[in-house]
């Protein structure tokens, strides 16, 4: 039996196809998180705008079953009322999705532990914290991202859609 390889890959013309239209949540889940094509619209946007984002390719044996991306920065113009100021600096995990015939399997667990080492190599420069955020009512988020120490912070996102709740791990 051949033994499962989960790696991150970087987006490429090869498997950026795959990526935006082959992977799926399920239907619950849409709600949780953007789609990988609005999250590479966002890269873009994040590249353009000074602050570099890593997306990647959740791939098992090669072949993607996920899409995962980075961010660190946000500069102070950016700023909406009451962000924290953990946001400023800091690296961010902004997406995490295991396709729906994945999921289950540990893939997710494993795409975080990926995220967290390639974080600690400090691609844009050293930091204290990695932060993400997620729906409060994504109990599947909110239990994977405590396990790896993330600490929910007392303060939502608010006037963004979904109000999300943000979690802080130090690095």
């Amino acid at each position: 039996m051949k033994k499962e390889v989960i790696t991150l890959e970087k987006i490429t013309y090869k498997n950026y196809v795959k990526v935006l239209f082959g992977l799926k949540v399920t239907g619950k889940q849409k709600n949780f998180v953007a789609s990988n094509l609005c999250s590479l619209a966002e890269a873009y946007v994040a590249l353009t705008n000074g602050y570099p984002p890593y997306p990647f390719a959740v791939c098992r044996n090669g072949k993607p079953i996920g899409f995962l991306m980075i961010a660190f920065g946000w500069t102070e113009e950016e700023r909406e009322e009451d962000d924290p100021d953990f946001i400023f600096g800091n690296y961010c995990i902004w997406r995490l999705m295991i396709d729906k015939r994945y999921q289950g399997k540990g893939y997710g667990r494993k795409a975080m532990e990926l995220a967290l080492d390639f974080i600690r190599t400090w691609p844009s420069g050293k930091s204290k914290y990695c932060w993400l955020s997620y729906e409060p009512e994504n109990e599947t988020a909110k239990n994977l991202y405590a396990s790896f120490g993330f600490v929910e912070q007392p303060q939502y996102f608010k006037g963004r859609p979904g109000e999300e709740m943000p979690a802080l791990l130090e690095l």
